[in-house]
């Protein structure tokens, strides 16, 4: 044996950030899609700066960050209000609007599986219903995320206090950072 100090993998880790423990957690992204193309831009983004191609033999010793896609559907309203009494769909018909949208979910979710292909990441995909903005927020906080990442539709002043905006509220009310990726113009 060596008359040197042998040193532990965590004294050898505070060394290089200069007397701090570093905890080497991977990285876990969550990324929400849903049919804009600023959701798809979004993810480009993320892929391109955050998980840029790398070959396997580049992160053998690294574990791999993880990139979580998550698409909400919106609940369907079994029920509508014309000018009168109100109007229930019939289960057949709410059957076949939820596998439609089941169906959607899972286009959407095939064609950003295909835009990361590539990439040294693990992906998991979720599919959940609710409103968006609660159920991204929830999701991020139940996955423990490192990052939420969500597209700007780029909605104006007036729009956007009338219809919301699931970006501003994610700022607001998720418990990790947040990034919005605005569409280039």
């Amino acid at each position: 044996m060596e008359s040197g100090r042998l040193e532990s993998e965590e004294q050898r880790q505070e060394g290089e950030s200069g007397g701090i423990p570093v905890n080497k957690k991977k990285m876990e992204v969550l990324v929400a899609i849903d049919e804009s193309e600023g959701s798809f831009y979004a993810l480009k983004w993320v892929l391109d700066r955050l998980f840029p191609s790398s070959s396997p033999s580049d992160q053998q010793a690294q574990e791999r960050p993880t990139l979580i896609l998550l698409h909400v559907q919106q609940p369907f309203q079994h029920y509508i209000f014309p000018a009168g009494p109100a109007v229930y769909a019939t289960s057949t018909v709410v059957e076949s609007v939820r596998k439609a949208q089941e169906q959607n979910s899972s286009l959407l979710l095939a064609r950003a599986l295909e835009a990361c292909q590539g990439r040294m990441i693990e992906i998991e995909t979720l599919i959940l219903d609710g409103d968006p903005k609660d159920m991204i927020c929830q999701a991020a906080e139940q996955h423990h995320v490192d990052l939420v990442v969500v597209g700007s539709r780029g909605l104006g002043k007036i729009k956007r206090a009338f219809l919301g905006s699931v970006s501003d509220y994610c700022a607001h009310h998720a418990k990790c950072p947040i990034l919005i990726v605005k569409p280039p113009k």
